[in-house]
């Protein structure tokens, strides 16, 4: 079976005025059919560049990306992508959001509503429909979101720190939600965060990343937590506190360089 996405040694290099900047190096990492891999590393190391390489916004400059054994030209038509901003449009309500990227593939309305109205009580928003953003939660329009990617049937979401902003409980809650969603009909997930609990609460892989430049992996470790999962409760397990410390003790380091180098670059 082909992996759903497969980076082959990317390297990404951009120029820039004071000489050109290696974000990623020979990046190779597999996400396999219906598995959930996260992301995770220090504060400017590339994970989001990555992310847009498997999105098709970014072509690498060497290297290569596959999706389901073909390979990536362009936009990648498969697959879904989460922002860490909103990418509501305010001028439209909740359901018009949502039947948004359905209206631009040219879909019949009628058929188009009916099945936003669906999305929206699957992820709990029935009723809201005709509220705008602006009249909406940080979790409400999140949901939102999640529709808005999900109703398009993508073989793979990208999703980029989705919940990065929420508070602990509604981020707890939408964590639940996206787990639920996900496990009626396993996609294949490339999900970045920073936040390790999170990474491994979600995950059935998480993969560690060294701080930049020319970030590489420097961990893959398998999470042999059990399904279904509630991210809070499980937390509190033992072999979620084994493998917490496993993966902090491997990027701590890497964290610390990140940390240090974003720090020298504010003095300077």
């Amino acid at each position: 079976m082909s992996a759903a996405v497969l980076f082959d040694k990317v390297t990404c290099t951009f120029a820039g005025k004071a000489g050109s900047y290696t974000a990623v190096k020979d990046v190779s990492l597999s996400i396999a059919e219906g598995e959930f891999v996260s992301v995770v590393g220090p504060t400017g190391c590339g994970k989001s560049t990555l992310l847009n390489v498997a999105a098709g916004l970014l072509k690498p400059s060497s290297g290569s990306v596959t999706t389901f054994g073909e390979p990536l030209a362009g936009v990648n038509r498969r697959a879904g992508y989460m922002f860490q901003s909103e990418a509501l449009m305010p001028w439209r309500s909740c359901l018009d959001n949502v039947t948004a990227g359905l209206e631009f593939r040219g879909e019949d309305k009628a058929t188009a509503r009916a099945k936003a109205e669906d999305w929206l009580g699957r992820v709990g928003l029935a009723g809201f429909g005709d509220r705008y953003p602006h009249q909406l939660s940080g979790g409400m329009r999140k949901r939102t979101s999640l529709a808005q990617m999900l109703i398009l049937d993508p073989k793979i979401l990208l999703m980029d720190e989705p919940f990065s902003a929420l508070d602990i409980q509604t981020r707890q809650l939408m964590e639940n939600e996206l787990l639920e969603l996900w496990s009626a009909n396993r996609k294949s997930v490339l999900f970045i965060t920073h936040d390790l609990e999170e990474a491994i609460s979600l995950s059935d892989r998480v993969v560690v990343l060294s701080a930049g430049p020319a970030t590489h992996p420097i961990g893959d470790f398998v999470i042999d937590l059990p399904r279904p999962r509630d991210v809070s409760e499980i937390r509190l397990s033992p072999r979620f506190i084994e493998l917490h410390d496993r993966i902090w003790h491997a990027m701590k380091d890497e964290v610390l360089k990140g940390y240090q180098q974003t720090k020298n670059r504010v003095i300077a």
